[in-house]
């Protein structure tokens, strides 16, 4: 997954890109094939505040989250990014039609 991390009123250190790709990384199992991720960490007056955009088969995911710090931030929003693509990807396999089932009936 390419994941582009830019900054608001904060710089991005190696320790928080690091930390980002990490999370992120858990994400693209549910993927079947490799997305874009837009990041955006800033900071408003004491709230940390992160936010991103993923890219999937004819959509996008958007989440954010904020808090009192920006790993906390990070993690929450990585935490709703996954609920909301488990929730896609369920979505995606349940419209793809129903199975039928066959019946044997040669007793």
């Amino acid at each position: 997954m390419q994941i582009n991390i830019s900054g608001h009123h904060v710089e991005i250190t190696e320790a928080l890109r690091n930390h980002v790709e990490e999370k992120f990384a858990r994400l693209s199992r549910h993927m079947s094939r490799a997305g874009n991720a837009k990041v955006i960490l800033s900071v408003e007056k004491s709230i940390q505040k992160a936010e991103a955009t993923i890219k999937v088969n004819g959509g996008s995911v958007f989440a954010d989250a904020s808090g009192d710090n920006m790993y906390a931030s990070i993690d929450a929003l990585t935490g709703k990014l996954d609920r909301q693509l488990i929730k896609y990807k369920e979505k995606q396999s349940s419209h793809r039609g129903s199975q039928q089932l066959e019946i044997d009936e040669s007793e």
